[in-house]
């Protein structure tokens, strides 16, 4: 690279985005549900980062990053899954404590039988978060996986702290509603 301005940014993308890389696989993985998606996305997002380097302040590059993944993946999700719900008017109200509470994974394990029943409810866990709408599955994501804080989570999804705050709290009484429903046919 013999112009100093993309050696600049070469530089500063190897040293702020490449350690997320993982980071925003993750994500892509989970808003696109497949890797295959994901590794396309992430391609764009990369691409679309190393582009913007100049414009990057440093205050919070996961963020940011985790921002232009999010952006990619709606774009890519717009662009080849058109009819994908990103709605989230028509949940239904539960009681969220179990999922406050860390869900029935949260439990400690003492037996080989008792692992692999924490197993498959993980498992049963990871296919449940995968059916929220979208809107929903990004913010358990960020914030249940990624550990963002609310503002964060705000930063990145382009909504306000409390749409933040009613996403999660919809997302999670979605979630034990399934849980709920699944109890009962067992």
């Amino acid at each position: 690279m013999d112009d100093p301005v993309t050696a600049d940014r070469a530089a500063k993308f190897d040293r702020l985005v490449l350690p997320r890389l993982g980071d925003g696989f993750r994500l892509a993985r989970w808003l696109t549900g497949n890797q295959a998606d994901a590794e396309d996305v992430m391609q764009e997002a990369a691409l679309r980062a190393f582009l913007a380097m100049d414009r990057l302040v440093e205050d919070n590059v996961r963020a940011w990053f985790l921002t232009v993944v999010r952006n990619t993946c709606y774009s890519w999700l717009a662009k080849n899954r058109p009819g994908i719900n990103l709605s989230v008017e028509e949940l239904i109200p539960q009681d969220k404590d179990l999922m406050e509470r860390g869900g029935l994974i949260a439990e400690p394990v003492a037996s080989i039988e008792e692992a692999l029943i924490a197993k498959d409810r993980a498992a049963w866990l990871t296919r449940a978060i995968d059916r929220l709408p979208l809107s929903m599955k990004e913010v358990v994501v960020l914030r249940d996986y990624y550990d963002l804080s609310y503002r964060e989570i705000a930063e990145v999804s382009g909504v306000p702290i409390g749409t933040v705050m009613s996403r999660l709290a919809r997302a999670r009484q979605h979630l034990l509603k399934a849980i709920e429903l699944a109890d009962d046919d067992t």
